[in-house]
């Protein structure tokens, strides 16, 4: 499975943001899809990509992406 991730550059994040949950989210997910490749970067809008996957994969993908995100305080600094 291939998950995609961009984030809109016109959105300011802190410095080291994006390897950081590369990294964090990486290691969520291949929790559950130990042969999962992730790729993360900046475009012209937010956006989640998920190829490989059946339906209800994506929706996971989904959730521990919501999750990750919400949790920033915890792993980020």
């Amino acid at each position: 499975m291939k998950v995609e991730v961009t984030i809109d550059r016109t959105k300011k994040l802190p410095d080291g943001a994006i390897p950081a949950l590369e990294t964090e989210l990486l290691k969520r997910l291949t929790q559950n899809y130990p042969d999962c490749k992730l790729n993360i970067r900046r475009a012209s809008s937010d956006s989640l990509n998920v190829v490989g996957a059946e339906k209800s994969d994506k929706k996971r993908v989904e959730e521990i992406l919501q999750e990750t995100w919400e949790s920033a305080d915890d792993w980020f600094y």
